[in-house]
């Protein structure tokens, strides 16, 4: 049902961050058995901690509004929280993996609790403005810990491979980036039909062309190393994307979902590329290291532009529902 005014608004924010916690709930649990290394394992059971008190905080907000969770959102939560676990966990590569998804959705939950506080901010609601500005804190500071462990997640991933294999693994890898880019170049080709302002529309076009720039750097690297790569995840991921255009489409704030979700994705990118880069250094191609720290850069510099948006996004959103910008 589309909200009717911002407090309607306020409330399906809240109910779409209490299903975001469901779902997290389910991944810190599952976490920490399948991470592959005691440092990783630690930072998702202190965070499951954290995340418990978040689902309490979020809900606690809903019902000194007289409102309740939604069990839809919910239950769609739960189940994604334990696909996500069932895939990471027959991955080769689990630990570095895991990581890499757990850091996007840190950074997803980040920007869903920006624009819940903003929203409350310009409604003056003090309540869910602390608990927005609490809970984001904490999905940061979890982030800022993942970030410090790709080391001991690629150690981990490693560690079951062949010594003498970093070789096939780095191809691996590369193939992995690419078919991620392929999924990106999708999204972002959608982006600026859906952006909702000129401004994000441009932000989605110009790193459009970053993202064609590091397909061609990838593909390189990877005719350099008489590797290829993978049709089968490329075009998986590339249908998966388009299936997000579809998706983001059909919601009645799109721009703000849409923001949320490619600042989320180019945390997955960022993940991907810092992994990338550290088993380039392992296996003696400092031409694919450097390669993976340039992409860094504007994958780093367009998550900071999206992150500056999320005020436009929130507009954008609004006034596409027909409900006063203050």
């Amino acid at each position: 049902m589309t909200p009717q005014t911002l407090e309607e608004q306020l409330v399906k924010y809240l109910t779409d961050a209490h299903s975001i916690e469901r779902q997290a709930l389910i991944q810190m649990k599952l976490a920490p058995k399948i991470a592959g290394d005691p440092a990783l394992s630690g930072a998702f059971s202190a965070h499951l901690t954290e995340t418990e008190e978040h689902e309490r905080m979020v809900r606690g907000a809903l019902e000194r509004r007289d409102e309740s969770p939604s069990m839809a959102k919910d239950v769609a939560g739960v189940l994604t929280g334990a696909g996500f676990g069932a895939f990471a966990a027959v991955q080769p590569d689990t630990p570095g993996k895991l990581l890499t998804h757990a850091l996007s959705y840190e950074h997803m939950e980040e920007a869903a609790y920006q624009l819940l506080g903003r929203l409350a901010e310009r409604l003056e609601d003090q309540d869910v403005l602390l608990t927005a500005q609490a809970i984001e804190a904490q999905e940061r500071g979890m982030a800022e810990r993942l970030e410090g462990l790709y080391d001991q997640a690629l150690e981990a991933s490693l560690r079951a491979q062949d010594p003498d294999d970093l070789g096939v693994q780095l191809n691996k890898y590369l193939a992995d980036v690419h078919a991620i880019e392929q999924q990106a170049q999708a999204l972002l080709s959608k982006g600026p039909s859906l952006a909702g302002d000129s401004e994000l529309g441009s932000a989605y076009e110009s790193h459009l062309s970053e993202t064609h720039g590091h397909i061609r750097t990838i593909e390189a690297r990877l005719d350099a190393r008489e590797a290829s790569p993978s049709k089968l995840k490329d075009a998986a991921l590339k249908a998966g994307a388009l299936n997000w255009g579809a998706f983001f489409a059909a919601q009645p704030d799109t721009p703000a979902k849409l923001c949320a979700f490619a600042y989320a994705f180019e945390h997955l990118e960022i993940a991907s590329y810092e992994l990338l880069r550290r088993l380039a250094d392992r296996a003696g191609d400092p031409e694919t290291a450097q390669a993976a720290t340039s992409i860094l850069v504007e994958e780093r510099a367009a998550a900071a532009r999206l992150n500056s948006l999320f005020d436009r996004a929130l507009d954008a959103s609004l006034q596409d529902q027909n409900l006063p910008v203050r």
